[in-house]
């Protein structure tokens, strides 16, 4: 009984947050209302301030479901292709791009909420360094599995570096998604391979 509760009670939530998301996508944080989301999930008001006790505390709920979809999305994406290196990795940086270019919450959670809403602001910040660290996370055991004897020093250095050029084409893009996707997996290609070389 305790378990279908929880279970139940989390559902509500993923709803509220899932209304919450789209409100903001489609209006801006500034422009969301707790009435507003609490309608669009199907859920009373007063549901939604027992749930979140604020419009802060759904901002946190928001910023963290946002940051676990999105590294979850890159998880997805470099095991689309399996033992193909180079497969993966152009799926997971073509998705990111594209989808930082989509959605301005990955977008301001990736850039430091740079250009973001002020009181949002806060949330999105405090996950940069989150998410950027989740993602190189997500690469490092991906390449491990698939680059058997690689040095593990070099491994996270590729990881992260890919990572942070990754985040520096969504904030200053300059070419098309797949160009740059493609530039960013010959070098991602480039730098596993050095990872796996002989010391």
């Amino acid at each position: 009984m305790t378990t279908s509760t929880g279970s139940s009670r989390q559902r509500v939530r993923d709803t509220i947050v899932d209304a919450a998301r789209a409100r903001t996508i489609a209006v801006g944080w500034d422009a969301v209302r707790m009435g507003g989301v609490a309608a669009a999930a199907g859920v009373s008001r007063q549901t939604v301030y027992n749930e979140f006790g604020s419009k802060a505390g759904l901002a946190e709920a928001l910023a963290r479901a946002e940051v676990d979809r999105f590294v979850g999305d890159v998880r997805d994406a470099l095991l689309t292709h399996g033992s193909d290196v180079s497969a993966g990795a152009y799926a997971a940086i073509a998705h990111t791009l594209r989808t930082a270019g989509d959605n301005p919450l990955v977008k301001a959670i990736l850039s430091s909420g740079r250009g973001g809403s002020e009181e949002l602001l806060p949330y999105l910040t405090t996950r940069a360094e989150v998410v950027l660290t989740e993602a190189s996370g997500a690469l490092i055991d991906w390449a491990g599995d698939h680059l058997p004897g690689a040095d593990p020093a070099a491994l996270a250095f590729a990881a992260d570096t890919i990572v942070r050029l990754v985040v520096s084409h969504i904030v200053l893009p300059r070419e098309p998604v797949d160009q740059t996707a493609t530039a960013l997996t010959d070098l991602a290609v480039r730098l596993f391979a050095a990872a796996r070389a002989p010391r």
